[in-house]
């Protein structure tokens, strides 16, 4: 692998690179390419969620699970966009409702509601937020890349601001119980350059107001680092270091977009409600 040569820090950056073009690039390009993409992420995320708790003796309904998360979120799109009809939104609760058949019917299950628990959980915790991020795109009616692409690079931002920060004056632990390396120092770093870009976003991207922009950002810092004590404690539970090796630097998708999942409810709810 090429990127082994390089530092672990090296091959962060690399990756983000990578990927920042690929996503942010889907997002510009249009609705349908940010629909395949973001789509696949979505299965991923999914599917590397159900493998690892699998891997823990825990038999969640991994196909059925992610399909009606597939579903979920095509369903989502295409009604956003004025294709389908918003009553077929309908026909998501009996698609989960046949979990509850199928594990009737398995036999020798010892645990099979915490199975089914554990299934409903995938769809709830990845499938669900990444859907929500359509009806952001779609929140003033025509597909509006810009409030998708200032969230992440918010949310980037945060991370990143949080990370190098963390790292020269990190000293006073944020919640060391779950992640030892978390610190206030850290966390008001993140804060500071995600503020930032709020501000670079609002001269640019002038749909959303200035002051809507630090609220988004004020939102992401909080709920971001929220989602990504959750996913540790998580990981905690499961005692593993990552929840994947897919993306060299950062782990698997989950590490990648713990935060995001957490943010879109509070974003969307502040852009329909707030």
């Amino acid at each position: 692998m090429i990127l082994s040569r390089y530092n672990n820090l090296t091959q962060r950056i690399i990756t983000a690179l990578v990927g920042t073009v690929v996503v942010v690039g889907a997002i510009l390009w249009g609705p349908w390419s940010y629909f395949v993409v973001f789509l696949f992420l979505t299965i991923c995320t999914q599917i590397e969620f159900y493998n690892l708790i699998k891997a823990h003796g825990i038999v969640p309904l991994k196909y059925l699970g992610t399909f009606a998360g597939t579903l979920i979120f095509s369903l989502t799109f295409l009604v956003e966009q004025q294709i389908l009809h918003q009553n077929l939104y309908f026909a998501i609760f009996p698609l989960v409702s046949i979990i509850y058949f199928i594990k009737l019917y398995k036999k020798n299950e010892t645990r099979p509601f915490t199975n089914i628990a554990f299934t409903f959980l995938g769809i709830i915790y990845v499938a669900v937020p990444f859907s929500l991020i359509n009806v952001i795109a779609f929140n003033d009616g025509p597909y509006n890349f810009e409030p998708i692409v200032g969230m992440l690079f918010l949310l980037w931002a945060s991370d990143t601001g949080a990370y190098f920060a963390g790292t020269a004056f990190g000293k006073t632990k944020l919640f060391e119980r779950v992640s030892p390396k978390k610190s206030w120092e850290g966390s008001l770093g993140g804060a500071a350059l995600s503020l930032s870009f709020a501000f670079v976003f609002s001269i640019y991207f002038t749909d959303i107001l200035l002051s809507e922009w630090l609220m988004i950002s004020g939102i992401i810092v909080i709920t971001g680092t929220y989602g990504d004590l959750v996913e540790s404690l998580f990981k905690r539970t499961l005692e593993i270091k990552d929840s994947g090796g897919v993306l060299i630097g950062h782990g698997g998708f989950l590490d990648r977009f713990d935060g995001l999942l957490l943010s879109v409810p509070f974003i969307l709810m502040f852009l329909k409600i707030l």
